[in-house]
């Protein structure tokens, strides 16, 4: 089966998407209204379809809505505007966007049944595979799972809670995006210091990420007494050589919600608990 797909918009990603879905024999639309050269220039590379929002709304089967996440719902109440909410097309909300404006969205274009989504990966240029995870009502998860079927770009359907996919985005793309800023100042504090060779010497004997070593958040909590001081002196080294130091700050700042806990033999939910400000110091055992 073929669909028809307004696509808002053709940015990096988008413009991959469309040229995917368009090798699949779908037909791909765009609103050039208000859009850059730049824009222009990359959906014709795509070989998309312009055509005014109300024509696009009116022809598609899906909205996909992949723009800057500030923009996110200024794109939805645009689409809300034309009062053409009818449930037979599927809204996909693809922007990193945070769980309570998805669902704001999805509010906003009721009747319209709205997909929650959010794309991990690069591009599907070059061989690339993102992954574009979806969460929503079942039926409609299902008929973009078909979309995608035969493409560069992966789908993994989360469950049937609008927030569940963008929560995964926002939870990875924290950490993920965050690390590049932490390496970019940390590269910089020892580069200054003549020591940026031995640093990557360092880090190049680690070659797994953190991020999948959960059962180490307990051993961070109990170490966050030394953990925070230490992290107050690179502070005061990156100050030192021009650095921003506002994250060694908040991240010996985060520390802090653990001194109770120095040296306490935790489980990861006691750890993430204590994290969260939901366990009294006189709980704690």
């Amino acid at each position: 089966m073929t669909y028809t797909v307004g696509l808002l918009h053709p940015g990096s990603m988008g413009s991959a998407f469309g040229i995917q879905l368009r090798a699949r024999g779908h037909t791909v639309l765009w609103c050039p209204d208000g859009r850059s050269d730049t824009t222009r220039r990359r959906a014709e590379h795509a070989g998309l379809e312009p055509a005014v929002l109300p024509e696009l709304i009116s022809r598609c089967d899906v909205v996909l809505s992949l723009c800057p996440p500030t923009a996110a719902e200024k794109v939805a109440a645009q689409v809300a505007d034309l009062g053409m909410l009818d449930a037979s097309r599927i809204y996909v909300e693809a922007n990193a966007a945070a769980p309570p404006r998805v669902h704001r969205i999805a509010d906003s274009l009721a009747p319209m049944p709205v997909i929650d989504a959010a794309v991990v990966g690069s591009p599907s240029v070059g061989g690339k595979t993102p992954t574009l995870y979806l969460s929503g009502p079942s039926k409609q998860a299902d008929r973009i799972v078909e979309l995608f079927a035969g493409t560069g770009v992966r789908t993994h359907v989360l469950g049937a809670s609008i927030g569940q996919a963008s929560a995964l985005k926002l939870s990875y793309s924290s950490y993920q995006k965050v690390s590049r800023v932490l390496a970019a100042v940390a590269y910089g504090a020892a580069e200054s210091y003549g020591v940026a060779d031995e640093l990557l010497v360092i880090a190049a004997k680690r070659s797994r990420s953190y991020l999948v070593e959960t059962d180490y958040i307990p051993k961070t909590a109990a170490r966050a007494w030394r953990w925070g001081p230490e992290l107050e002196d690179a502070a005061a080294l990156l100050a030192d050589v021009g650095l921003p130091d506002s994250l060694m700050h908040a991240a010996a700042a985060t520390l802090a919600r653990w001194d109770g806990n120095r040296d306490e033999p935790l489980d990861i939910a006691q750890a993430l608990e204590t994290l969260r400000g939901e366990r009294d110091l006189d709980d704690q055992s």
